[in-house]
């Protein structure tokens, strides 16, 4: 194994593990949710930070690690739960992915967090209404939508900052 192959697996295996870590403080903080189901999303901070420095390939493999070992810990691992959050993860990341590559630096951290809050929602809808056999789920959307903009800027001021920082250490970025 080159030297090369061990930075980029310690690169991914930390950044798995600091959206794990982000995924439990998230859980045993007391927000007064007003729409259910509705979240911060701190660990996708992690994964929009890999979107702008890593690329594709390991966007997602950090997304999709992550929501598995959180699934495991938390004892949700095959239930609906998990494919919620599988869903939303992988489509996120691929409309953040997206959302960077076709602006081509003309939209913000910000507005690529948003936009990956936005598919986040979306694919867990479709997630959830495939599951159920229910398209009434979708009625959920607009209020979801709602909160995305919200919890997108905030996570995308975070990656931005986080970003911002990285450069100053190329070590850390690519």
């Amino acid at each position: 194994m080159t030297q090369a192959n061990v930075r980029k697996i310690t690169k991914i295996s930390i950044l798995v593990a600091l959206a794990g870590i982000l995924h439990a403080v998230e859980a045993v903080i007391p927000v007064p949710y007003v729409i259910p189901g509705a979240k911060l999303g701190l660990a996708n901070v992690v994964a929009l930070f890999a979107v702008v420095t890593q690329g594709l390939g390991q966007s997602l493999l950090i997304s999709f690690l992550r929501t598995l070992i959180g699934s495991l810990i938390s004892g949700t691992f095959l239930n609906v739960g998990y494919y919620l959050s599988v869903s939303g993860a992988i489509v996120s990341t691929l409309a953040m992915y997206a959302a960077n590559r076709l602006s081509r630096g003309r939209l913000s951290v910000v507005g690529i967090s948003v936009a990956g809050a936005f598919a986040h929602n979306t694919a867990q809808l479709v997630t959830a209404s495939l599951i159920l056999r229910q398209a009434g789920v979708f009625f959920y959307l607009p209020y979801l939508l709602f909160f995305a903009i919200p919890t997108g800027i905030f996570v995308g001021f975070l990656a931005g900052r986080i970003i911002s920082f990285a450069e100053k250490f190329p070590k850390l970025g690519r």
